[in-house]
């Protein structure tokens, strides 16, 4: 896909892109030069670890939207299509 960088610096990334990375409005995103190539890529999402009995979990650091029953689908259809080579 191709698409363009306006006047101030912004760049449009389309909306199928978005959608299967899972972005919104107000995503953080990092951003880097490697090797020539500007690679964009959801930040990660910073975690705690607490002790919930005898286990430890990561607990996000900041709210977060839960995962919907459509949402564990679209990935395991990405997955699925990426396993087999098919994009």
């Amino acid at each position: 896909m191709k698409t363009t960088i306006d006047a101030a610096g912004r760049l449009v990334i389309p909306r199928r892109i978005r959608r299967e990375a899972g972005l919104e409005a107000g995503s953080e995103l990092e951003i880097r030069l490697e090797d020539g190539h500007i690679e964009i890529m959801p930040a990660p999402l910073e975690v705690k670890l607490v002790k919930k009995g005898s286990l430890m979990v990561a607990v996000p650091a900041r709210p977060v939207r839960a995962l919907t029953e459509a949402d564990v689908q679209q990935t395991r259809h990405r997955l699925r299509r990426e396993r087999d080579g098919r994009r």
